[in-house]
């Protein structure tokens, strides 16, 4: 799985380059997230290119939520229609700040 990384004023956007995040790929998915986000504020999780999300998928992007612990924090962005749905239909997306693209993350977040 790759990834790609850019900083936009304080936030961290970590694009997610595969078309899913399932069983097979959540355990090196979380991995390289903790890696990756290292002490990072505020992670904003670019999931645009991603088709599919099973619920190892989903439950390794929560375990990323709680690795950053209650002082970071961790956005979404791009979600894709299907992406959309399984947030939804979890509740998930009561949990996690979920923007249209990452386009719309630096006018919210420089402007403070």
């Amino acid at each position: 799985m790759e990834f790609s990384c850019t900083e936009t004023g304080d936030v961290l956007i970590v694009r997610v380059m595969a078309e899913r995040i399932d069983a097979a790929a959540a355990l090196k998915f979380k991995d390289a997230l903790r890696e990756l986000t290292g002490a990072a504020s505020h992670v904003a999780l670019d999931l645009r290119d991603v088709q599919f999300v099973d619920s190892s998928g989903l439950g390794a992007i929560v375990a990323v939520m709680k690795l950053m612990g209650t002082t970071r924090r961790l956005d979404l962005a791009g979600l894709t229609p299907t992406v959309d749905k399984v947030f939804r239909l979890t509740r998930m997306d009561s949990i996690f700040t979920i923007h249209g693209s990452v386009d719309d993350i630096p006018k919210l977040y420089q402007a403070g």
